[in-house]
């Protein structure tokens, strides 16, 4: 009888592992590529922003939504003309009444009109300002920074929170003989309590948009809440300073804001920004989404100081600039772990 069983023995096989690495090419784990880091926090949510606030529109996009409000608006008043003058012929009471609601509605449209152009006619009040302090410190123009101080003062009378600096202010004006000191006393008297307030508004506008960004994970979550807070934060600090922007004119500061960061390459993240808050760098290691938290909370930090140079009447001279790297650590101190 023939023997049907296999030739090789049943049982265990044994494989020469150095054989196997050999024939495989030598690949192990000691000798694979090493796993590239996640890529570094960018701050998307701010760039985006800037993006948003800095896109030029062209010379065609103007004309097309200019023709397209008049038209309408006129179409509009047309049908209102319409409608109220058929409704008088048929009832007069029912007319009488849309009559008095299309002239309330036009009268608020008209106060809502008439704010915005308030609001900026404060703006450029301030831009005026602005621009006679520059001069009077560049002649050194004692008349000029006198005429400046009453500008300054006259901004600021009747608010409860500044009638202690402006009484300091007008005991010590009179002492005063150079334009440097006479617009340094204003800067150190009357706006220094605003800068305090100003900067309390940055690092809860930092604060904001750091933690919206670490924990709410939902695609574009982030951008809503940092363009919404940053805004605020601008429109907030331009009624600090006296400007009490409206809604256009707080987008337009917004625009004017990032478009100068843009300009001088501040929207731009580095390493040193991470670096510059306390444990920044680990926080980013563990948590991608933290680490963008202080990215954004850092570029806020930078929007925010950049509304305060727009939005102070005199530039920062006497006083020293506020540091971004203070104002985020102060804002995200505790938020992330110390």
């Amino acid at each position: 009888m023939s023997d049907t069983r296999p030739t090789s023995a049943r049982g265990p096989v044994l494989i020469d592992i150095e054989e196997g690495e050999a024939q495989a090419g030598a690949a192990s784990p000691a000798t694979a590529p090493p796993v590239p880091d996640a890529l570094p926090p960018s701050g998307a949510a701010m760039q985006q922003i800037a993006q948003i606030a800095v896109r030029p529109r062209s010379r065609l996009s103007r004309w097309f939504w200019g023709l397209f409000g008049a038209l309408f608006t006129f179409v509009l008043s047309v049908a209102a003309w319409d409608f109220v003058t058929g409704l008088l012929a048929r009832n007069p009471i029912l007319g009488n009444t849309a009559l008095a609601l299309v002239a309330l509605f036009v009268a608020v449209m008209l106060a809502i009109a008439g704010r915005e152009w308030l609001a900026f006619a404060r703006l450029r009040r301030i831009d005026t300002i602005q621009h006679a302090a520059t001069e009077a410190l560049t002649r050194a123009d004692l008349g000029a920074a006198r005429k400046v101080a009453g500008d300054v003062r006259k901004l600021y009378t009747g608010r409860a929170d500044l009638e202690w600096a402006l009484a300091r202010f007008a005991e010590r004006e009179a002492d005063q003989l150079d334009a440097d000191a006479l617009l340094g006393l204003v800067e150190t008297e009357i706006l220094a309590p605003i800068d305090a307030a100003a900067i309390r508004e940055v690092e809860a506008a930092a604060r904001q948009v750091a933690t919206v960004t670490a924990i709410v994970p939902l695609a574009l979550a982030d951008v809503v809440a940092a363009l919404t807070a940053n805004v605020r934060m601008v429109r907030r600090i331009a009624e600090l300073y006296g400007g009490r922007a409206g809604t256009l004119g707080s987008w337009r500061l917004m625009r004017t804001v990032v478009a100068h960061l843009v300009a001088t390459g501040a929207v731009a993240v580095g390493d040193d920004l991470i670096g510059s808050v306390a444990g920044g760098g680990v926080v980013s290691k563990i948590s991608r989404r933290f680490g963008e938290g202080i990215v954004n909370g850092a570029l806020t930090a930078r929007v925010g100081v950049a509304a305060l140079e727009v939005c102070r009447p005199l530039a920062f001279s006497a006083r020293k600039r506020p540091s971004v790297t203070g104002i985020v650590q102060r804002a995200l101190r505790g938020l992330f772990g110390s």
